[in-house]
């Protein structure tokens, strides 16, 4: 069963976008509470995360699990904070300071909890009265509602007992393409990442102060080693939500979590301090001649689809329909949910794949650019609530028509072409806009790639219909 609880509030400051992503201890703005702590003697055993939730499995796969008649403690390491207002009546743990294998959060009714329970702080929660279950998909220490856990009660907080003993948190490095329910309430580094330029250059976009942002801000992270995308999750409530997004590459060091619908992981930062970005960008190759006034006359390639058969794989008239990761390719299908409807399309859909990745290409035949003036490029995308995978239109000009060596050859982004986003309704066709290729100096192909996240609850479905280049 996986449950939803809500989390938010309070504070931090615009310089501290200077400081590197590092998680020290020292006694630098350290409260009084945290100081001077004796090594506390406890009246039971200790028992580490891993036990607590195989406690779910051990008694007939329960949804949840109250702990009874029980002087145990649960030992963990402190890695959030709610100094910054990213997380709130919460405490997340994880099971070693370094190397962590497995984390979980304590839902309680204080406010604030940095005072007394600072980051790399070791404490111990004794069990009785607690229940273990999921909260946002996620495994935590709370009291019973239901199916869901709820906050439990501020007089718990003696429960927690602190150590005196504080280590550094050494972030888990991970790939995006990596995250699985096994990282989740962990500490974790992202290297090489940055935020899309359409945010950060062409815009100024704040980590959740816009006008979109209801609850929490969701901004996507690129990955520099590959195509994978993650969402970074700010509150609305965070002190810094106004900050704007570091315009570089760098490194983001955070919890790994899910959203409040349980639909996506996310990663939560406690403060400013858990990005450094210091590096160039790494934005993919663009074609960027933007948009055309009208269409040309003359059709170099174009199909609607309507000669496919539906449920069959996309094939003839010059496409290549490649899976470079995954069991998915391109299929023909059926419209008959869009409005006006696509009739015939092509489709792709690694929901429920059960792959590791899905990385899927459909490209057109060679289109001569040397030889026509003023080519142009449209096609109609729609989505079914894609959610964690995307689709890019791109061009390159050395590929040499062969499928081993797609992944080798140089693809730019074509900038100008709309493609549909997760927001729109699932019944919309959107218009790619007249994009002008005109700037372009070699012949060469056009690709429309399909990376899923390796997700499979969460990748969805794009399709395609109505694919022209003309020229003048």
């Amino acid at each position: 069963m996986k449950t939803k609880f809500s989390i938010y509030t309070m504070a931090f400051a615009l310089a501290l976008f200077t400081f590197t992503s590092c998680v020290q201890d020292d006694d630098f703005d350290v409260p009084d509470e945290v100081k001077n702590i004796e090594e506390p003697q406890l009246n039971g055993d200790t028992v580490s995360i891993t036990s607590v939730i195989n406690n779910l499995v051990s008694f007939s796969g329960a949804d949840q699990f109250t702990f009874e008649d029980t002087e145990n403690y649960m030992v963990g390491y402190v890695v959030s904070s709610d100094e910054g207002g990213n997380f709130f009546r919460e405490l997340i743990l994880q099971d070693k300071a370094e190397n962590p294998t497995v984390g979980i959060q304590v839902l309680i009714q204080s406010s604030p909890l940095f005072t007394k329970y600072n980051i790399g702080r070791k404490v111990y929660v004794k069990l009785e009265g607690f229940t273990v279950g999921t909260s946002n998909g996620v495994y935590a220490l709370g009291l019973p509602d239901g199916d869901f856990l709820q906050e439990v009660p501020a007089v718990f907080e003696k429960k927690i007992v602190r150590s005196a003993q504080v280590d550094s948190i050494v972030p888990l490095p991970i790939e995006i393409n990596q995250f699985s329910d096994e990282y989740e309430n962990i500490f974790v580094q992202l290297k090489r990442v940055q935020f899309s330029r359409e945010a950060v250059v062409e815009n100024s976009i704040s980590f959740a102060g816009e006008a979109l942002d209801e609850f929490d801000g969701l901004r996507t992270i690129e990955s520099c080693n590959s195509d994978a995308t993650a969402t970074l999750s700010t509150s609305t409530f965070a002190d810094f939500k106004g900050l704007p997004l570091p315009s570089k590459s760098g490194t983001i060091s955070g919890i790994l979590t899910r959203t409040f619908e349980d639909d996506a992981y996310v990663v939560k930062i406690n403060d400013p301090n858990d990005l450094s970005f210091k590096g160039e960008r790494c934005d993919p190759l663009l074609v960027d001649c933007g948009l055309a006034d009208q269409e040309g006359a003359q059709i170099l390639f174009a199909d609607d689809f309507e000669q496919q058969n539906p449920g069959d794989a996309i094939s003839g008239n010059g496409w290549t329909n490649y899976a470079e990761t995954g069991s998915k390719i391109w299929n023909a299908f059926y419209d008959s949910e869009n409005n006006p409807s696509m009739g015939i399309g092509a489709k792709i859909n690694a929901s429920q794949a059960n792959d590791d990745s899905n990385i899927v290409w459909l490209i057109t035949p060679e289109i001569d650019l040397n030889a026509n003036q003023g080519v142009t490029l449209t096609f109609e995308t729609s989505n079914s609530f894609f959610d964690s995978s995307n689709l890019r239109v791109l061009f390159s000009s050395d590929w040499d028509g062969t499928e081993n060596t797609i992944p080798m050859a140089e693809w730019a982004e074509i900038e100008a072409a709309r493609v549909v986003d997760d927001g729109a309704n699932y019944q919309a066709v959107i218009e790619s806009g007249i994009v002008d290729l005109s700037c372009v100096e070699n012949n060469g192909y056009v690709a429309f790639k399909y990376t899923g996240s390796g997700e499979s609850d969460s990748d969805g479905t794009f399709e395609l219909n109505d694919v022209r280049l003309a020229a003048e």
